[in-house]
Formats: structure tokens, sequence, C-alpha cells
């Protein structure tokens, strides 16, 4: 029985310039990808509004809305019911995550 292979490193989807060269289509890797950035690009404990997500993640990849998209499904980022706020999550939750809207 052969062990699987080494998870090879998320260093390797972005350019030399730090953009990333494309979005993972296999689960597992942008899984990998997806905790990377929120652990990168968003303090944990802090509110983002929506266009400060939008700012943090245009910095690495033009599909800013797909990459915010699969933070939320992903459990990655916890967003208010309107949308509007957004916050890490310490660890991914479940799938669609949300926090509570702000009066």
């Amino acid at each position: 029985m052969t062990s699987p292979p080494a998870a090879r490193p998320v260093a390797d989807l972005f350019s030399a310039d730090g953009r990333l060269q494309a979005i993972p289509r296999r689960p597992a890797r942008r899984e990998a990808l997806l905790a990377h950035l929120a652990e990168t690009l968003f303090e944990a404990g802090r509110t983002y509004r929506e266009a400060e997500v939008n700012e943090a993640l245009k910095t690495v990849h033009e599909d800013f809305s797909a990459l915010r998209r699969y933070l939320v499904i992903g459990g990655f980022l916890a967003r208010t019911k309107d949308g509007a706020d957004y916050r890490r999550q310490q660890q991914p939750g479940s799938p669609g995550g949300a926090i509570p809207a702000v009066a």
C-alpha cells in the first residue's frame, strides 16, 4: 500500500508577482487556497465591509466575486444576512455560515 501523494504547496498557485494564476477546480486544492487567503488577507475578530473584502481579494485575482463566494460557502468567511459585513471564521464552519445581522 502506498501513501497518498504529498499536498502541493499553495505558493505554486501564484505567479512571481503574487497574483493567483487560476482558481483551482479540484475541491481539496481550492480549499487549501481558500484557507491560505482567509488567513493571510483577513484578521480574526475583525468585521469587514463587502467593499473591503473585494479590495483584499482583488490584490490576488480579478475574479474577486468568485473567491468571496467560495470563502463564504466553504465557511472561511461568515457574512451577515444582508451581505454587508464579513468576518473570518477561526475554523471553517458549516457551508453558508452567517454572522448575526447588525442592527
